[in-house]
């Protein structure tokens, strides 16, 4: 299982409350929907390695 980076991250009230419910809706926790926003947006820019998008995949949830 891939090590996990601990750290603090700053959101405006608005913005969190719109991840938590977007969470909601995808039965994932915030710290998952979050996890899952970064990894898609790394994705998408090709800024990662297949293998690595996957391991994340494997043990996003």
């Amino acid at each position: 299982m891939p090590k996990k980076k601990v750290f603090a991250l700053r959101l405006n009230e608005e913005v969190y409350a719109a991840i938590e419910g977007w969470a909601a809706d995808e039965f994932r926790s915030t710290n998952g929907q979050l996890e899952w926003i970064i990894s898609k947006a790394l994705k998408d820019s090709r800024r990662l390695t297949t293998d690595t998008i996957e391991s994340m995949d494997e043990t996003g949830k």
